[in-house]
């Protein structure tokens, strides 16, 4: 070691350090790219800023981040036209574990005028060692903006660092990375330009990648979230929505906008116009972009709740609390606040949508069974959340909403009727229905894999409760209708009571009812217990079905009035009691107790009715 090289001892315990960072601090290797761009980026904002008051310090016409791979060296150099440090900054920032200097000199700003502040990200002084994930050897050589002088720092990361006098044309700084042999794919220029654009593709500081002596941009530079609206285009806002999200079609709905005042930030945010092809059932975080001062920071930081993670986009503010490793974001008022104003904002915007119906309806076509899920996720939000959905209705064509239901109850009728099944079109002809529909009764059908829950959650709409019309006994004889037509023979008590010996392992009671026209029978769940479709559910995911069923059966059926003919002269009725039971599963979508017995009792009652001769 020459008399002009200095050996100094890091400022902090180094080895554990410096293995925290390699191994625990980031999850994401190609991270240190990002870390680095980050620094020159802000050396650079800093000597923009110094320039106010010092001429001297005037950034080039052409001053860039340069990146350059050589493989035959296989060192990576980051080169930058910024602020630049001297000796003693070397050995302060770079010297000492978690000392960072754009803290220091944030701190140093004072009372410098909102819009003289350089945007700086670094705060913690632990992103320049992430250099050691992928480099076994890291020098840096800087020279300071007004000085003529130039040192080198240089370090394996081994807990010393060597400084050294050196030279350099201009102010700024050179990192060269000694990469690791695992480290070859940072010497390829197609990867250096995914991690950049990743990454860093929207500050504002040009970054090139130079590779076999060509420059090329590698960032758009351009925060278009940052722009005014009037200074955008819509091809410029569908081009970056295909870019962000990674679409091909055009953004049914551009929110974008920035918040003032207490809370500030950026916001570009897009509703897709059509369901992605990675379906969004699938994924339950949001994954709408965080960036600090145009930086991308993370897609995980659930700025949205999940019933809005189809919403895509960017959020950008300019002063949120990080943590060191900037993965993992601190639960912050901050961070709180700006969830807060961002899901509002959305639910703004739907809102208004919502008031054209045909326009409305490819959104909710797309991602209205998402949105559902906001009823029982989110109890402040699900009065803001109802009004948005749609549903179809046994009485209109087309969707329809809570409100216009409700505007369409019949005078005396108390509650918002809804069926859940698991099919759209068995729905429209549940036996279940037949005594709505001879009243004019309207029942919301619900088939979405989440309609299952999110009633029980919401309770009650315009003050009226919703109830399944398969939940408990359900009083329709204040109600005139076609069904009321007829009256029902008199031993139906005693059929009743038959059907509830043979049947008392089944089924929790048998009971005649108004709610059938066509149908000889109907099930239903008991008033205080989870509606069918809750049952079938529960059953398909192991943890039983609730109580047992109610069967209910109508007096004025043929099948009916035969079966109470039969225990009028006390005939057996306990074979054709299983079978009715099967037959009511079946007509509700679900199987019949002995599938294979059934099947044999259908077969022998078609022979029968084939061998019987033609009346």
């Amino acid at each position: 070691m020459s008399d002009t090289v200095e050996r100094h001892e890091f400022g902090a315990e180094v080895g554990r350090l410096l293995d925290l960072v390699v191994h625990a601090l980031y999850s994401d290797r190609e991270i240190f790219l990002r870390e680095l761009v980050a620094n020159a980026a802000d050396a650079m904002d800093r000597r923009r800023f110094e320039a106010l008051t010092d001429q001297a310090s005037a950034l080039p016409p052409d001053a860039k981040v340069r990146i350059v791979p050589d493989k035959t060296a296989r060192t990576l150099t980051l080169s930058d036209a910024g602020i630049g440090m001297t000796k003693a900054e070397l050995a302060q920032n770079l010297g000492t574990i978690a000392r960072s200097g754009t803290r220091a000199f944030s701190q140093s700003l004072g009372d410098a005028k909102a819009e003289d502040r350089p945007s700086l990200i670094g705060q913690f002084g632990v992103g320049f060692y992430s250099a050691f994930m992928v480099a076994d050897r890291v020098t840096v050589t800087s020279r300071r903006a007004g000085s003529d002088e130039a040192w080198t720092w240089a370090s394996d990361g081994q807990g010393a660092y060597t400084l050294e006098p050196a030279t350099r044309a201009e102010p700024g700084t050179d990192i060269v990375l000694h990469l690791k042999e695992d480290a070859g794919e940072y010497l390829e220029g197609y990867r250096l330009d995914h991690v950049v654009r990743k990454w860093a593709d929207h500050i504002t500081v040009p970054i090139a990648l130079v590779e076999d002596g060509k420059e090329e941009t590698a960032n758009q530079g351009t925060a278009l979230w940052r722009k005014s609206k009037s200074e955008i285009t819509p091809e410029q806002y569908t081009e970056f929505y295909r870019h962000v999200g990674m679409n091909f079609d055009e953004p049914w709905a551009t929110l974008h906008w920035r918040a003032e005042g207490a809370l500030e930030f950026s916001a570009l945010l897009f509703v897709p116009g059509m369901k992605p092809f990675q379906a969004v059932e699938n994924e339950r975080a949001s994954k709408v972009r965080l960036h600090v001062r145009r930086m991308f920071i993370t897609d995980e930081a659930e700025l949205l709740p999940p019933w809005l993670r189809f919403v895509q986009g960017v959020v950008d503010t300019e002063d949120l609390p990080l943590n060191v490793s900037r993965e993992m974001l601190q639960a912050t008022p901050v961070l709180t606040k700006i969830r807060r104003a961002v899901t509002g904002r959305v639910l703004t915007e739907l809102t208004n949508r919502a008031k054209d119906a045909e326009g409305y309806t490819p959104f909710w076509e797309n991602f209205g069974p998402v949105l559902k899920e906001g009823i029982y996720e989110d109890h402040e939000r699900r009065g803001e959340i109802a009004p948005l959905l749609r549903f179809h209705s046994s009485a209109q064509d087309g969707w329809t909403s809570l409100p216009d239901y409700v505007s369409r109850m019949k005078d005396g009728q108390e509650a918002i009727y809804y069926l859940v099944a698991d099919d759209a079109d068995a729905l429209k002809t549940s036996p279940q229905l037949e005594g709505f529909r001879a009243r004019g009764i309207e029942v919301l059908l619900l088939s979405d894999h989440v309609d299952a829950f999110w009633p029980e959650a919401l309770g009650r709409f315009d003050d009226k409760p919703l109830r399944s019309i398969t939940q408990g006994s359900i009083d329709l004889a204040k109600f005139a209708g076609e069904a009321d037509a007829g009256e029902a023979p008199a031993s139906v008590d005693a059929l009743v009571a038959a059907l509830k010996t043979a049947l008392a392992a089944d089924v929790s009671e048998v009971r005649a009812t108004d709610r059938l026209v066509e149908s000889a029978v109907v099930l239903s769940a008991s008033s205080g217990g989870p509606d069918l479709q809750m049952q079938r559910l529960l059953r398909r995911a192991g943890r039983g079905g609730g109580s047992l069923p109610v069967l209910e059966i109508n007096p004025r059926h043929p099948l009916i009035r035969s079966l109470a003919d039969r225990v009028a002269t006390e005939e057996d009725i306990a074979e054709a009691a299983g079978t009715l039971l099967d037959l009511a599963r079946v007509q509700d979508g679900d199987t019949p107790r002995d599938p294979v017995a059934f099947a044999r009792k259908v077969a022998a009652a078609l022979a029968g009715a084939a061998s019987a001769p033609a009346a």
